[in-house]
């Protein structure tokens, strides 16, 4: 795909990336011109986030059917099932890139399709996407400063600091000034991760993160998430089929078929279940458990 159609369908008005930015709160893009940084960019917490009878539909397919879900703040949460199951319907809601048909989120306990408050809730979130949505005219640096730049939310210099920090948080110190076409596959996910950790989210979501690596760029980015959760304080919900993957890095797994929930628990839980629909998707020839 050349630069400017990716361009415009991921950062361009009504883009991806210009409605994630919307969905972020309004004092991250608060103008203090003496300060270095209008937020502090230091500072993370985990989010609770709580979702009742969420129903979606496209045309007549059912795709999410009265989901019931609660992550809590601050865990690794990872949701896994088949493809073409409803996971990264379900992910796309809680960043409000969809809207339900009915239904609700909560993230702190405030609505986000039916907003009750007159400010808006005060937390920060980020979305690494399954092709990691890099920019191929711009260096890796330049990817990961996109944001800070573009909403002018440090000075350069701080903006630089920043760069070089996240890169190192994922393995990546001093490859700053390279392209994105010089990148492997795994390197792509973490500079993605890394772009995604500038603004310090609280809340950072990750639709599915190994499509297309090896299983040794799929290690390698399992222990960047799990070293990630030692250095921040936010929640993390991950999108998988990626059984393996999530058995190692999360706190607690959902299991969804066919738009439902069928299981919640933490890895041993699952593993452990009776539900004929898990047992079906976690015991294959292919997964080698035992």
């Amino acid at each position: 795909m050349t630069f400017l159609p990716e361009f415009m369908k991921i950062s361009g008005k009504g883009g991806i990336l210009d409605k994630m930015m919307h969905g972020l709160t309004q004092p991250f893009f608060t103008k203090h011109q003496e300060e270095e940084c209008s937020v502090d960019l230091h500072d993370t917490r985990g989010v609770g986030i709580r979702i009742e009878k969420l129903n979606k539909f496209f045309g007549e397919k059912h795709v999410l059917e009265d989901i019931d879900l609660e992550i809590l703040p601050g865990e690794t949460f990872s949701i896994i099932g088949p493809s073409g199951t409803g996971k990264s319907v379900l992910l796309k809601h809680i960043v409000k890139l969809l809207s339900p048909d009915s239904g609700e989120v909560f993230i702190d306990n405030h609505p986000v399709f039916n907003p009750t408050d007159s400010e808006p809730p005060n937390y920060r979130y980020s979305m690494v996407f399954q092709s990691s949505a890099l920019f191929n005219s711009l260096t890796v640096g330049e990817n990961v400063g996109l944001w800070l730049r573009e909403k002018r939310i440090c000075k350069e210099s701080v903006i630089r600091q920043i760069i070089r920090e996240k890169l190192a948080l994922v393995g990546l110190e001093g490859l700053e000034g390279l392209r994105t076409a010089e990148l492997s596959g795994g390197m792509k996910k973490r500079v993605a991760i890394a772009r995604s950790l500038a603004m310090n989210p609280d809340l950072i979501l990750y639709d599915e993160p190994t499509a297309e690596l090896d299983p040794i760029n799929t290690d390698e980015l399992a222990n960047t998430i799990i070293k990630l959760k030692q250095s921040t304080n936010n929640t993390t919900v991950i999108v998988t089929h990626d059984l393996n993957f999530a058995l190692y890095i999360s706190d607690r797994i959902a299991m969804i078929s066919g738009g439902r929930i069928e299981a919640i628990g933490t890895p041993a839980e699952i593993k452990a279940s009776d539900n004929p629909v898990v047992r079906g998707f976690i015991y294959t020839t292919t997964k080698g458990i035992k």
